[in-house]
């Protein structure tokens, strides 16, 4: 088994990295949890595919 590198992202497919909320990342020693600032339960089950509170970040503005 391999480890992944310490920056890549746990539930590459779920909505928390693509949120305005932000979410943040919570490690332990086994474990990635991710942490929403605007839900209830902090810690949804991963990967989260439909969230009614979900606002996608604002794109950059072209130069």
């Amino acid at each position: 088994m391999t480890t992944p590198p310490p920056d890549a992202l746990p539930f590459p497919d779920s909505l928390c990295h693509r949120c305005a909320a932000p979410p943040r990342l919570v490690r332990s020693r086994t474990s990635v949890f991710i942490l929403c600032p605007l839900l209830p339960q902090k810690y949804p089950p991963q990967p989260v595919r439909a969230c009614a509170l979900f606002r996608p970040v604002d794109p950059a503005p072209e130069r």
